[in-house]
């Protein structure tokens, strides 16, 4: 039994190992995206200062956090069989969960998913000890905990966004977007208030209590008691110093950025770090405790999570564990794409420029634009218009500095560092259980509001956004405390058969979404020329990233749009419900991406040579339209078809099938042909192509116009006879459309 219990605990470990690698995939957007977006250095500078705060917080931490011990369960009522049980279903759950995130790009919280993983894991036991003993639910679990966690995700969200829109609006006005002209008198105070507040910050959440602090007398007692004198002489050295380093043209926002991801990191080590091996560290400790006192692990009381750790092997090994951790954190974040995903979704969403944008409207969204727009309205008419007009000055865009590639500029990006470091020490201080990834992305969300990113033609997909984050994490919440839940009983209930499927499910899970991650990722390689035209300032550069991404897409266009004509008339013909559905899902699929890559290359025309966009702007347009045209077409071919076989009416006769197979054969050879030439860029059949359509064209119009005949004559089936009209008048518009498609497709190119 010995050997199973051990087995487990290595396991648990692994778990650790790839918890730690999925979970600063997604923890890294707290640190790292006001660097990454503002382009305050090199991607790898950016990396080096992270990695180093990682690991200075990861050596200077002062241990584990007893939320894993005992700030959910009580140990007092659980035996060593019960804590395994717990910690197995609390790793296995927080490294699905993440990575489910993770695939995503979208940011959550580890906190809230191993809080709620505990407590899941936890209530599983404790509801089969209330069946078998007097116990309460109070008695067995700590429901305080999973309160604050829930009030901290209100507060973080509300308190956040709030004070990073007020701050970020003040910190515009004084700048301006052409900040480099409001420096002279203003800078030194501006910097050294920030150095200040990121010093402090990294005395009370990063270095506060620390060996390496009160090796010079500075105890968190000590801290505590000369808060004031401390900030008072961080503040006058820090302005000083600003002030002699921007006389030498040293730029003092790239360094309160890089200072501040740096703090920022080192406390995400220091103290998030429990989030990832919090939960194996107290495995090992009950672990050891057991193989010393222990002789049946159903019976033996893990009294000793309910105290601080004393046992001196345990208390010598945590330092390395922990140093451990913070290596593989760096290797983690220095190798993942995940974690790129994660940042640049948070980028996106805080884009000062339009671009791609991640995500579509939503009604919550529409309703919350349409709200504000009136407000601003009303105080429009309040505000006196000189006062409005100065305000207007400060936040003139047209003079914005932002670095080639970069979504916002230096000054935003360090008012994101700044705010968030501050808001975690005021929460600390306050004993307010705030998540440091709620703060830094709320703040962030609060600054592009403030700095007038979210324009018209952007808010409702960056609302829809921040409200999809929002609610996912919730859901983390609930997920991980269900998925815990179940797992916990499975482990108690099955024993070592229910822990073997348990670690099958949890490497299965980590391969698909690694699959589905990579596959994600080959989809976006249109997406990818879009972002590099953007960030590129050379017309002829953009012109052949343009040409390129508008082929791409008619590649994928006229391939969705060949597999989609197929399922229609198979489906049909065949009344075949699960084709045409698919159609109908592949169609609605292909429309909003159609009309996120049109925007898209709209905004492409605008950067391209003004001489060369007056040259291809009418076949650019002619064959976007054609695009539109054709879906439209489709979808007007489909929903009758899809109606007729959903209802069971009468199928299509024998007759007419065979007469329209030849027809549909001969469509689908005239997509391929096209298909090819868009892909190859070689456009030198298209004129016999053009001819062989125009004959196709023909001959539907002669089979309409004899079906045309037949429905006036004969007494044959109405409902099926129009359905099968609709069919022919639809292709006939669909190789139309296509024609002029590739004639626009070969103007546009050559």
């Amino acid at each position: 039994m010995s050997l199973l219990y051990l087995g487990i605990l290595l396991f648990l470990f692994i778990l650790a190992i790839c918890d730690l690698s999925v979970g600063v995939a997604n923890d890294a957007v707290n640190f790292m995206s006001p660097a990454v977006g503002a382009r305050a250095a090199k991607f790898k500078v950016v990396l080096i200062v992270a990695a180093i705060g990682i690991l200075v917080g990861a050596s200077a931490s002062s241990g584990m956090m007893d939320i894993a011990r005992h700030g959910i369960i009580n140990p007092l009522y659980y035996t060593f069989d019960d804590v395994i049980c717990i910690f197995l279903a609390v790793s296995a759950t927080d490294i699905i969960l993440m990575d489910i995130f993770n695939t995503l790009g979208m940011p959550t919280s580890t906190t809230v998913s191993m809080v709620f993983g505990l407590l899941g894991g936890s209530s599983a036991l404790a509801l089969s000890k209330m069946m078998d003993n007097a116990y309460t639910y109070a008695d067995l679990i700590n429901t305080g905990k999973a309160l604050q966690v829930i009030i901290g995700i209100f507060l973080s969200v509300a308190i956040a966004f709030v004070v990073g829109l007020i701050v970020m609006w003040i910190a515009r006005v004084i700048f301006t977007f052409n900040y480099k002209k409001h420096l002279r008198w203003s800078i030194a105070i501006y910097g050294g208030l920030a150095i200040t507040c990121i010093s402090y910050f990294l005395l009370v959440s990063g270095l506060k209590g620390t060996k390496l602090l009160a090796s010079v007398g500075m105890t968190p007692e000590w801290i505590n008691t000369h808060n004031w004198e401390i900030l008072i002489y961080l503040f006058v050295g820090a302005t000083i110093l600003m002030e002699i380093l921007h006389l030498l043209k040293v730029n003092i926002f790239r360094i309160i950025v890089l200072f501040g991801t740096f703090s920022l990191a080192m406390a995400f080590a220091g103290n998030d770090l429990v989030n990832f091996v919090g939960v194996p560290l107290s495995g090992l400790e009950s672990y050891i405790d057991f193989t010393r006192h222990g002789s049946d692990g159903h019976t033996y009381i893990m009294s000793i999570l309910a105290a601080p750790s004393t046992d001196p092997l345990f208390v010598s090994m945590k330092p390395w564990f922990l140093i451990g951790s913070g290596i593989v954190m760096v290797l983690a974040i220095s190798m993942s794409q995940k974690a790129r995903k994660v940042i640049e979704t948070n980028n996106n969403l805080a884009s000062q420029q339009e671009g791609e944008e991640v995500f579509s409207s939503s009604k919550i969204a529409r309703t919350m634009v349409r709200t504000v727009i009136n407000a601003t309205s009303t105080v429009d008419k309040i505000i006196p218009k000189k006062v409005e007009a100065w305000i207007n000055t400060r936040f003139n865009e047209d003079e914005s500095i932002i670095p080639e590639g970069a979504t916002f500029d230096l000054v935003r990006a360090s008012v994101n560092l700044v705010l968030s470091g501050l808001l975690i020490v005021v929460g600390t201080s306050l004993q307010l259980p705030l998540s440091t990834t709620y703060v830094a992305f709320m703040v962030g969300m609060g600054s592009s509001l403030a700095d007038r990113a979210w324009g018209r033609e952007t808010a409702v997909y960056r609302i829809t956004g921040v409200i999809t984050v929002i609610g996912g994490w919730f859901i983390t919440a609930g997920a991980a405390f269900i998925l815990s839940l179940c797992i916990a009983s499975i482990n108690h209930s099955a024993g070592v058969f229910g822990i073997l499927i348990i670690i099958g499910i949890v490497i299965v899970v980590i391969i698909r979404n690694n699959r589905a991650f990579k596959k994600k990722q080959s989809s976006e390689d249109v997406d990818l020329i879009f972002r590099r035209l953007v960030k590129s300032h050379n017309k002829q550069e953009v012109w052949e990233l343009l040409s390129s991404h508008v082929l791409r897409m008619q590649e994928d266009f006229t391939e969705s749009i060949r597999e989609i004509f197929r399922n229609i008339t198979n489906g049909v013909m065949h009344e075949n419900i699960r084709q045409l559905r698919q159609a109908s899902h592949d169609l609605e699929d292909l429309k909003n991406k159609w009309k996120r890559y049109r925007r898209k290359e709209i905004l492409g025309m605008r950067k391209i040579d003004y001489l060369l966009a007056v040259e291809k702007n009418t076949w650019f347009h002619l064959g976007s339209n054609n695009m539109t045209q054709i879906i439209y077409s489709l979808k007007r071919m489909l929903d009758p078809a899809l109606e007729h076989v959903d209802n069971n009416f009468s199928p299509l006769s024998k007759e007419v099938i065979d007469e329209f197979i030849p027809i549909c054969n001969d469509t689908d050879l005239l997509l391929e042909s096209i298909l090819q030439m868009v892909k190859s860029n070689d456009f030198k059949g298209s004129d016999k192509t053009l001819v062989e359509g125009n004959a196709l064209k023909s001959r539907l119009s002669q089979i309409r116009h004899t079906q045309q005949d037949h429905l006036q004559r004969e007494e044959n089936n109405i409902r099926a006879a129009l359905l099968y009209l609709n069919m022919l008048d639809e292709t006939q518009e669909l190789i139309s459309m296509m024609r002029h498609l590739l004639r626009a497709a070969k103007r546009f190119q050559q």
